[in-house]
């Protein structure tokens, strides 16, 4: 089989989706996977060991680019199957435009007619749906009709290939002590503040890891610059590397670390699947709904009746399902 998948414009989502390829190669070792997904993304997938291409995908958020996808479309032949991960009309476009002949998504944007394989939310024998978790989901698109309808399969763990050589020269050209044990802080979430753990108690955290005898690596993208200064200004020992990493570098500066202290992030599901121990803090979301996949992970919540809420801001303000997570807890799942 030659599949063609459309991957999710996520960072944690498009981790999550390599259970699926896993999957697709266990039940036949020679199939060829090559997915379709936002450029941001080719270097995560070419991490992936199931994955033959990654293909730089031709729409932008809220565009359309029914031209572009066209001439992407008459490029890509010869699969036998397309598996759309996204629930948006624009997902499956290219795969119909293409004439691939098997075409599984769920129903929903009108787009019915785009797939061959239409699904829609199966109810299991727990009360629970097969979209209930987003592994789920993109687990469930790879099972055949009939086996879909009983719902049944063990979830793989993602396992992104790490490159050590790369983790020492990004190392050496960021100062840091290779000799030294390191442990990750990842203050962001795209998601928005209701995800987010108070930045002072990052900073607190940081500096008692220190006194521990770690070094403290800040982690994120361009837009966590600020926050990574707050939390590292004047901490020796405390590095703010938000921005000055590429994607596919966080995954083996992750695997170096004893620890990676992350909120339910992209970040969280790439450290996840990099090998490293995570410490996972969990506010407005559960993650009944997004886990990290790894038997390596501390889960940590604070129990408040409004949680999960799955808000991006708190309704009340008072964000207690994040600000009542006390510094000492995090610090116990850290050592």
């Amino acid at each position: 089989m030659k599949y063609l998948v459309v991957g999710p414009s996520w960072v944690g989502d498009m981790v999550m989706a390599q259970a699926l390829f896993i999957e697709l190669k266990k039940r036949d070792p020679e199939a060829v996977i090559d997915v379709l997904a936002p450029g941001w993304s080719l270097s995560i997938i070419a991490r992936m060991p199931e994955v033959d291409r990654g293909i730089a995908a031709p729409w932008r958020s809220g565009k359309l680019a029914i031209k572009a996808q066209w001439q992407l479309a008459r490029s890509l032949k010869g699969y036998d199957k397309a598996i759309i991960l996204p629930r948006s009309f624009k997902s499956a476009l290219v795969p119909f435009m293409a004439g691939i002949p098997e075409r599984v998504g769920f129903r929903g944007e009108g787009r019915s007619l785009l797939l061959t394989d239409g699904r829609k939310r199966r109810p299991t024998r727990s009360g629970q749906t097969i979209t209930d978790r987003t592994v789920w989901r993109y687990m469930g698109l790879g099972l055949t009709p009939e086996e879909y309808q009983h719902y049944q399969f063990t979830v793989p763990l993602p396992a992104l290939r790490v490159d050590n050589d790369n983790a020492a020269a990004v190392m050496a050209s960021l100062g840091l002590d290779s000799g030294l044990p390191a442990i990750a802080i990842c203050p962001g979430a795209e998601y928005g503040p209701s995800k987010q753990w108070p930045l002072q108690n990052h900073r607190a955290l940081a500096g008692e890891l220190v006194q521990q005898g770690y070094q403290v690596w800040v982690m994120g993208g361009p837009k966590d610059v600020p926050a990574g200064d707050e939390i590292a200004g004047g901490q020796a020992g405390v590095f703010n590397l938000c921005g000055k990493t590429r994607l596919e570098d966080t995954v083996d500066l992750f695997h170096h670390c004893q620890r990676v202290v992350s909120h339910d992030s992209g970040l969280m599901h790439v450290a996840a699947a990099s090998g490293a121990s995570v410490v996972a803090i969990y506010g407005s979301t559960s993650p009944e709904f997004t886990p990290p996949l790894t038997e390596r992970a501390t889960i940590i919540q604070y129990p408040i009746e409004c949680s999960p809420c799955f808000e991006r801001t708190c309704r009340f303000g008072h964000y207690k399902c994040l600000t009542n997570i006390p510094v000492q807890r995090v610090m116990e799942a850290c050592l």
